[in-house]
């Protein structure tokens, strides 16, 4: 009975954020604007940085990189959400759940490792101009953006191969809008504490060293600027890093309570706000962050306009 058991669980079923009816279609018009934002935003910059030539230079190489993993990891979650506000059946499959936590790990991880690019080349451009374009090459900067984007799906390939290992006989209901994963783990019938284990190393190993890095490739940019003698040099070079550095806190910031210190919230819509604005709100407002005091972007998009 206890074999049975365990294989009659084959699909979830998501709470969302609430059961009260007459909030589900004003939270879809909301959630639904906020996700055609983000895709106009993310796939706009980067059609708009393969158009202009003027912007075919490594800082942008990597932010239309950036914008395309925001795009990956908004799509993991939103589509099924709002199909759920509007849909009595909130059922996700667990080939399903793998793949959403999957899309949604690797494009997490791939932009942890191309922030850390990012501010090498901030680094480089501000620490030593007149190397930058021999050390920033266009093949050195594909290199990365190809190692960025393959540590992230080896990376979540490693914790899907210990999900798959997992069975369901507790319960099939996770309370959350998407197939979270420690939320995953708390209705297993199999002991997942090697999952949790693992999540917490790989987590606690790559967020530490990509913060530290970005984090003291900053600093040094920071004494960089401090020293340039010239007045519009130092605004120039703070606005470019202070775009960087409120994306880095924001991503960071949620990371880290999400799943560096799980449960750390003193109540879980405390959670589910973190997990909100990581998921959601972070790829909404990266490409406004990073365009909006971009001199280069605006006008680039004003001689899209003008033709």
């Amino acid at each position: 009975m206890a074999e049975e058991n365990k294989t009659l669980v084959t699909e979830f079923v998501l709470t969302g954020f609430t059961d009260r009816p007459e909030l589900q279609v004003p939270l879809f018009l909301v959630f639904l604007v906020i996700y055609l934002i983000t895709m106009v935003g993310n796939l706009g910059l980067i059609a708009l940085i393969w158009k202009d030539s003027h912007l075919h230079t490594p800082m942008y190489l990597f932010l239309g990189s950036l914008a395309f993993a925001d795009a990956c990891s908004s799509s993991s979650v939103t589509p099924k959400m709002l199909v759920n506000f509007l849909s009595k059946n909130h059922n996700i499959s667990l080939v399903e759940c793998f793949t959403q936590f999957y899309f949604l790990g690797s494009s997490a991880t791939t932009e942890c490792f191309l922030l850390v690019v990012m501010s090498y080349d901030r680094y480089v451009a501000i620490c030593n101009p007149l190397l930058y374009p021999v050390v920033m090459s266009n093949s050195l900067c594909t290199k990365f953006i190809v190692v960025t984007y393959s540590v992230g799906v080896l990376h979540l390939a490693i914790h899907v191969g210990l999900f798959v290992r997992l069975t369901f006989c507790k319960s099939n209901i996770i309370h959350y809008y998407y197939c979270e994963i420690l939320q995953v783990f708390k209705i297993s019938c199999t002991d997942s504490i090697v999952n949790m284990l693992v999540l917490l190393i790989f987590s606690v190993c790559i967020q530490t060293f990509t913060f530290l890095t970005i984090m003291v490739s900053y600093a040094h940019v920071l004494f960089a600027i401090l020293k340039k003698k010239s007045e519009k040099g130092r605004s120039k070079a703070f606005s470019t890093c202070s775009a960087h550095l409120l994306s880095v806190s924001l991503f960071y910031g949620t990371l880290f309570l999400i799943y560096v210190c799980p449960g750390s919230g003193p109540t879980k819509d405390k959670e589910t706000m973190y997990s909100l604005f990581y998921t959601i709100i972070i790829p909404l407002l990266n490409p406004f962050v990073y365009s909006l005091r971009n001199k280069e972007v605006i006008d680039a998009l004003r001689k899209i306009v003008k033709k």
